[in-house]
């Protein structure tokens, strides 16, 4: 059966999924890019970035791989397609990753404000939902058909999904750093009462790697 699933989500001992002061210089805030040095290595990231067979295996890529299996279509919330602000000024900005991003199948980008629908290399499409949580997953829902929704981020938007008992299935990777501020995931949230459970605990030389499920 399909599933809404969050994976390779890093996160600091402290809880923070990204550091305080994003901007275009800091998309994952100030220290954020910490919390993802157990990713950087490993050849399932290499692949996506070069294309190239290099890179680390073990614990690491293997939760890396796993992320990208049976996956059908992805939501993001805004900040994770780029740094703008309110309405679009214009279309110039086309996401954080260059022409060809990761994802190859729909993109359903959660914002206040609508825009156009952008086609990109690799087959990536984003698609901009304006009618909140439920639309965006019932259009990725009927876009990935038999397969999986993977929900990338950011901690906002993971957390409206939790809220609502909607995610099925919650890989953190768990890096030896404290942020001391900045975007917590769990802020508000008692994930016992919603039902979550730890499921998987796998610890790395660069992450502790913990999945939680419904």
């Amino acid at each position: 059966m399909a599933q809404v699933r969050v994976a390779s989500f890093s996160l600091s001992l402290d809880g923070y999924a990204a550091g305080p002061g994003q901007d275009i210089e800091n998309p994952l805030g100030v220290g954020g890019m910490e919390l993802h040095q157990w990713v950087f290595p490993t050849r399932t990231f290499r692949r996506m970035h070069d294309g190239g067979a290099d890179g680390s295996t073990g614990v690491d890529d293997d939760f890396a791989a796993r992320g990208f299996v049976n996956i059908g279509a992805w939501i993001l919330g805004r900040n994770m397609f780029g740094p703008v602000r309110g309405p679009w000024p214009d279309e110039n900005w086309r996401g954080w990753w260059g022409e060809n991003p990761p994802y190859h199948v729909p993109v359903f980008v959660l914002t206040h404000y609508a825009r156009t629908t952008l086609a990109m290399e690799g087959g990536t499409v984003f698609h901009f939902v304006t009618g909140g949580i439920h639309e965006a997953l019932d259009r990725a829902r009927e876009a990935a058909g038999e397969m999986d929704v993977r929900i990338g981020g950011g901690a906002d938007t993971i957390r409206q999904y939790l809220r609502e008992g909607l995610i099925d299935e919650l890989h953190l990777a768990v890096a030896p750093v404290l942020l001391g501020s900045g975007e917590a995931l769990f802020e508000g949230l008692d994930m016992r009462a919603l039902g979550y459970r730890c499921a998987e605990h796998v610890p790395s030389e660069l992450a502790t790697h913990v999945v939680i499920t419904r």
